[in-house]
């Protein structure tokens, strides 16, 4: 008897410092049993809406039985298994106490990432970027996207590639606001090859820049975010921020600028060795792409993919990996991606 009750102290004991730990929760764990009770949270709208968050745990945990009623949620299983739960879900608990939203994506991140990705995700929610129009905080969200932040930091030239949806111009676009707002740089270049995606559009009216403006969209979109409209018309008038197609690269040096090259992945070997000599004195270049959305002619190889693999092992290039996991869009965006992955994997296409 004397065996059983010290037992059960000890155990007690330890779940009452996990409590003073997580004041969003009450947990206890019994044997193979874990409740949770929240206690400074919305259950409503911590489990979404028909508990679709609940289901995301369930589908991540198929091995625990997972109950979720009021304020409480008990969980069934392997101790071990418990532990892996316990941990995640305060991972997730506390993503939800500080930005009061919980989506697909978040709860993906948090359950799927390591404990290294999980503590650098938390320390890139923290550095804001940029702060936008109408006080709008703009920073990296995902660890993949601070890895991009990184690399921009520590070198000169930074390639980032991944599939739609991942924030690569976004987040692009924002660091060179950063570095014009703080002058490192003295003008933003952002470029991008005049390629129609799979469609024939014709004679265009209008003069150069109305001609172009249609390929350049994405990037007065970003651009609109992080400065306010009368500055932007202002910094393109002036040629601080010049937007412009890969042609109107040749023979300039680019120097004291921020340069972005958007939808690289659409370039020829001459147009990307002809951008990449461009670079001029405290230039940062950024390149961004999907190598999954080639729109250039058959049996023309494009222009990132061989620049990945020549300057994969030079110093002073960064080349970083995005996936999946950094699609901040719908969430149906990811799972587009996945059902095109799978298709392609099974040479169907």
């Amino acid at each position: 008897m004397f065996f059983w009750l010290s037992l059960w102290l000890k155990l007690h004991k330890k779940r009452e410092q996990e409590i003073l730990a997580v004041p969003t929760t009450l947990k206890c764990c019994f044997l193979n049993e874990l409740i949770i009770e929240l206690t400074e949270i919305s259950p409503r709208e911590f489990f979404g809406l028909q508990n679709e968050n609940i289901e995301l745990l369930k589908k991540y945990f198929p091995k625990l039985k997972i109950v979720a009623r009021g304020n409480k949620i008990k969980v069934y299983g392997d101790e071990e298994m418990l532990e892996e739960f316990d941990r995640r879900f305060d991972m997730i608990t506390g993503h939800f106490a500080k930005y009061n939203k919980l989506d697909e994506n978040s709860i993906e991140r948090l359950l799927t990432g390591n404990s290294e990705d999980t503590y650098t995700s938390s320390q890139a929610s923290e550095e804001v970027l940029v702060h936008g129009v109408s006080g709008r905080l703009i920073k990296a969200q995902t660890v993949n996207q601070r890895r991009m932040v990184d690399a921009c930091l520590k070198d000169d030239m930074v390639f980032a590639i991944g599939p739609a949806g991942t924030g690569k111009t976004y987040t692009g676009v924002a660091l060179a606001v950063k570095a014009l707002k703080e002058k490192q740089v003295r003008r933003i270049i952002l470029t991008r090859p005049a390629v129609e995606a799979g469609e024939n559009l014709g004679f265009l009216p209008g003069d150069l820049k109305e001609k172009l403006d249609p390929y350049m969209q994405p990037l007065y979109d970003a651009l609109r975010d992080m400065i306010p409209a009368e500055k932007l018309e202002k910094y393109i008038e002036d040629g601080t921020i010049q937007i412009a197609p890969m042609a109107f690269m040749r023979g300039r040096t680019l120097d004291n600028a921020f340069v972005i090259l958007d939808e690289a992945q659409n370039t020829t070997h001459a147009q990307m060795k002809m951008f990449l000599t461009r670079m001029g004195k405290n230039a940062k270049f950024l390149l961004t792409g999907d190598p999954g959305q080639i729109d250039l002619p058959r049996r023309v190889i494009s222009g990132l993919k061989e620049a990945l693999l020549i300057l994969k092992n030079v110093k002073g290039i960064s080349i970083i990996h995005l996936d999946d996991k950094d699609v901040i869009r719908h969430k149906l965006v990811k799972k587009v991606i996945d059902a095109y992955k799978n298709i392609e994997h099974q040479n169907q296409f």
